[in-house]
């Protein structure tokens, strides 16, 4: 059987067990009159069989885009979901938000001390990882936020994902502060446009630090944070109810690389210094330690301590690429909720 669980803080599927023992048979999946295929061959991989649920019924795939990533016929795939629908082994359920938690939710909370963890599905694709998290962040900070509240955020495609989906609603005194500098290019992961979009959405004043994400030396850096406009944005990061976090980590598919946010040379002398990623410019070793690197001295950012007193901090981060940045950031107590992906959560779980 395939539950697809939908809840207000994000999507979740597994497989459970039938009476008979997990055991899918032609007792209870009866072919069409005219079907000439055998029930027992077209649904004698069952774990087949829940992934083209999983993509049809859930991340919506066409029948024929299924059928080219799977090697199969169109006509195939129809037939297993015909049969998935008539025995029962599709059932989709929408549940109390505040219900069911799942194992790995409940273990990632008790083993980082977290008052919450939320895990999405892991889909087939890198930016459908993005996509979910930014779902159920979205969700998360729709419900958590006051209606007044504050809220810092970050930058990335995960943030971007979030702003996407944020419900509109609107706000007296809501107020968006952005945590870091901006790029020069506009791109899903710019931090203004992030920003712009989910002060749009929650229909409150955005706050920007109106300087780059990085400066040439650690003097000048000094002098733009010292500066009116930066400082008096910066003063308001301890008293925010609630910060959005991404993770940015180093590995080669990392995002910074890709948008040349930093230059290959400067990325590998991060990692030669034991940096796994950075959570708000702030560059972390693997055990939560923060690395001292020149590159830090010329990041436009809040304090580490004022980042730590914002009262309520969700970091949305998965993939497996970014397992080591969450868990340094999980170690170093960043974050009161995790939202990340099943495949990131098991590995977060295993040292």
């Amino acid at each position: 059987m395939v539950v697809v669980v939908a809840t207000a803080t994000g999507h979740r599927w597994v497989l459970t067990q039938t009476d008979s023992g997990c055991d899918v048979t032609t007792s209870n999946l009866k072919l069409r009159d005219g079907e000439a295929d055998n029930a027992d061959t077209i649904l004698e991989d069952r774990v087949l069989v829940a992934r083209i649920c999983w993509y049809y019924f859930k991340e919506g795939q066409t029948q024929e885009a299924i059928s080219q990533r799977l090697n199969m016929t169109r006509k195939r795939v129809n037939r297993i979901l015909g049969l998935a629908r008539e025995s029962g082994f599709v059932q989709i359920t929408i549940t109390d938000p505040a219900g069911q938690r799942t194992k790995l939710e409940a273990e990632l909370a008790a083993r980082y001390g977290l008052m919450q963890a939320i895990v999405v599905p892991t889909p087939m694709s890198d930016p459908d990882v993005r996509s979910f998290l930014g779902a159920a962040a979205a969700n998360y900070v729709a419900e958590q936020l006051p209606a007044d509240g504050s809220i810092g955020i970050t930058w990335g495609g995960t943030i971007n994902a979030a702003a996407q989906n944020l419900r509109p609603r609107q706000g007296q005194n809501t107020k968006v502060v952005l945590l870091c500098g901006g790029l020069a290019e506009s791109a899903p992961i710019n931090p203004y446009d992030n920003a712009a979009m989910i002060a749009r959405a929650l229909g409150a004043r955005c706050y920007y630090l109106t300087a780059p994400m990085f400066v040439d030396d650690a003097a000048f850096r000094d002098l733009i944070v010292d500066s009116e406009p930066v400082r008096s944005v910066l003063a308001m990061v301890p008293s925010l109810d609630m910060a959005l976090l991404s993770a940015i980590d180093l590995s080669e598919q990392s995002k910074v690389l890709e948008y040349n946010v930093i230059s290959r040379k400067t990325w590998t002398s991060l990692r030669t210094a034991g940096a796994v990623g950075d959570i708000c410019g702030h560059y972390l070793d693997r055990n939560g330690k923060r690395v001292d690197h020149p590159l830090s001295r010329r990041t436009i950012n809040p304090p580490w301590d004022h980042i730590h007193r914002i009262k309520h901090r969700v970091l949305a981060a998965g993939g497996l690429q970014k397992v080591a940045i969450i868990r340094a950031a999980l170690l170093a107590g960043l974050c009161h909720v995790l939202v990340t992906d099943e495949a990131a959560a098991e590995k977060l779980l295993i040292d």
